[in-house]
C-alpha cells in the first residue's frame, strides 16, 4: 500500500492558504504510508511531466487535521516517489486545528 487511505474530498475546514503562505513553511519529511489523499484520481500528465512544478511549488502540501495527514496538492509527486522506491517525499504541512 502507497498510501494510509484514498480520499475523494477535503474533510478538514478551508484553510484560504496561498501560495506565498505556502512557500512560507519550511518542508520536512513526510512517509507516504501515512498519507491520505484527497483526491482518488491522477491526471498522468502531470505524473509524466518533466516540469510539472513549473507553475507550482516544488514541494507537497500536506494538512494535518485531527491527527491524519491528508495530501492536498502533490499527488503526482507523491506517486513519483513511489515509482522510484522511496518511502518519503518533502512536503509543507500546514497545522489546522
Amino acid at each position: 500500500m502507497i498510501f494510509k487511505r484514498v480520499g475523494e474530498s477535503r474533510p478538514y475546514p478551508d484553510h484560504g492558504y496561498v501560495q506565498k503562505q505556502w512557500a512560507a513553511i519550511a518542508p520536512q519529511q513526510v512517509r507516504l504510508d501515512e498519507l491520505v489523499t484527497t483526491k482518488s484520481t491522477l491526471d498522468l500528465d502531470a505524473l509524466l511531466e518533466e516540469d510539472s512544478t513549473f507553475y507550482g511549488d516544488l514541494f507537497a502540501h500536506v494538512v494535518r487535521f485531527n491527527g491524519e495527514l491528508y495530501l492536498e496538492d502533490g499527488l503526482h509527486r507523491a506517486l513519483r516517489s513511489a515509482l522510484q522506491q522511496r518511502e518519503t517525499m518533502h512536503a509543507r504541512i500546514l497545522e489546522l486545528k
